[in-house]
């Protein structure tokens, strides 16, 4: 069954997705990031050129033909899956195909209209019996 982890309280979600990015390629994993639309995929992609600041993070889009050996997948559209270990969902929406997934992320931030569409996506994963993880970072807001 998929993992399913929370981080709450993030500042910049972009930022909380490269970080945690990181991590996962540190641990040998690879990672999909998934955008809302075209835009947020290259702000995105034009972030993580930078990230970090002293390193490179290879990525690609899903239909690059280098996907199948490139660790980092940072697209809006979700077809072709290319691996199947680290889902970053950065989507109001919770993904149709995530089970497919060994570890889905969800980042959340500040604003309330964010948070309010993560609790929608807490309540689905929990009412179809997924154990959910939460990570909180700095003080939540009011």
């Amino acid at each position: 069954m998929t993992e399913v982890l929370f981080y709450t309280n993030a500042e910049n979600k972009l930022q909380t997705a490269c970080t945690l990015t990181l991590k996962a390629l540190a641990r040998g994993m690879r990672v999909m990031l998934l955008t809302p639309d075209s835009a947020g995929t290259e702000r995105l992609s034009r972030m993580i050129w930078s990230v970090p600041s002293t390193g490179f993070v290879p990525h690609c889009r899903s239909a690059d033909r280098l996907a199948p050996v490139t660790p980092v997948i940072v697209d809006h559209v979700a077809e072709p899956l290319i691996h199947d270990q680290v889902l970053v969902n950065l989507c109001d929406q919770t993904p149709a195909f995530f089970s497919r997934f060994q570890r889905l992320v969800e980042i959340v931030g500040t604003e309330d209209a964010d948070r309010e569409a993560a609790r929608a996506r807490f309540r689905f994963y929990r009412d179809r019996g997924y154990e959910i993880r939460t990570h909180q970072f700095g003080t939540p807001a009011s």
